[in-house]
């Protein structure tokens, strides 16, 4: 191969991610992670130089993907943050072995993930939710194997009703749920132990965004004096932040908020239907991953370790 010919492992794993076939935070880190290791195998080149010439251009075919997809650039980081050596037979080696280490990360990520927020639930707890999050979820379910009793009150979220999924997901476990509107959430919230939220990304500072409606159940959980906690893998810190970007919120179709006839009915209005909001860190009192739990101002400490200084991009061309 020449150096910057790209593994076909590599282009079928772009074409699946733009696609969305490949998707979820967690699925798209791990097949980037094996498109870099691929890579690395099927590379030639015998100066280290050029050999780190072609894993920088398959990874910038795979950023161009999903650029947003926060795990996505964060999996580039860590593995091409590692290419030391002085030959190529060495890049490879520590290539290959970056790339092993954030699989296993990856893989054991959600049950250690679990076992650290499953700590901060005590037996008889009741929590309430927001959205689904697999990793809140996690937390719940090493909780149940600790032998505590946990209930939960499940807010719909609405406009996609993504609570119905947590409340089945919750009820498999042998949970009590109690499924309410968003807008009675403070109403239940004297009846709550605990507020657990997922993540879509985390920011430098410790702020959390997650699904709308996050940072308004926070802020009515600080005034209760209800303790919330954040639970996310390591691949949702967004380390574009630790330079001042910032978090772009996406807008969703109106069509998810109201009916084209019932809109019609009403007349001419404007329909805005954003995805996910911020709330800030002073609201949350700890983010929980599988590398321990952080009070959101301590975030950062965790993300330059695991990704370097600011929005560094080691794919991008030198």
């Amino acid at each position: 191969m020449t150096d910057h010919d790209l593994a076909p492992e590599v282009e079928e794993t772009a074409e699946a991610i733009a696609s969305m076939e490949v998707r979820g935070a967690a699925t798209i880190a791990g097949a980037a992670a094996d498109a870099l290791a691929a890579q690395a195998r099927a590379t030639d080149a015998e100066d280290a130089d050029e050999f780190r010439a072609t894993m920088r251009a398959a990874g910038r075919r795979l950023h161009e993907t999903r650029p947003t997809a926060v795990s996505l650039p964060n999996t580039l980081r860590y593995v091409l943050r590692r290419m030391d050596g002085a030959d190529a037979a060495t890049v490879r080696e520590n290539v290959l072995a970056a790339a092993a280490e954030f699989d296993d990360r990856l893989d054991a990520a959600q049950d250690d993930l679990g076992q650290i927020g499953a700590n901060r639930l005590q037996d008889g707890d009741t929590i309430m939710t927001h959205c689904h999050s697999t990793d809140a979820l996690s937390c719940v379910e090493a909780a149940l194997d600790q032998g505590k009793e946990i209930s939960a009150i499940v807010k719909e979220t609405r406009p996609r009703n993504q609570g119905h999924i947590t409340a089945e997901a919750l009820r498999e476990m042998g949970v009590p749920v109690t499924l309410i509107v968003d807008s009675a959430a403070r109403r239940y919230l004297d009846e709550v132990d605990h507020v657990l939220v997922g993540a879509d990304s985390i920011g430098a500072d410790g702020s959390v965004i997650n699904k709308i409606g996050t940072s308004g159940l926070a802020v009515n959980a600080r005034e209760r004096g209800v303790p919330i906690m954040t639970a996310a893998q390591t691949i949702k810190l967004h380390p574009e932040t630790l330079a001042g970007h910032t978090v772009e919120i996406e807008m969703r179709d109106e069509a998810e908020v109201i009916a084209e006839d019932a809109r019609e009915a009403i007349g001419e209005v404007t329909v805005e239907n954003p995805a996910f909001d911020v709330t800030p860190p002073r609201y949350m009192d700890a983010i929980v991953t599988e590398s321990g739990q952080f009070p959101p101002e301590s975030i950062v400490t965790l993300m330059r370790e695991l990704f370097g200084e600011g929005a560094t991009e080691p794919w991008a061309e030198t």
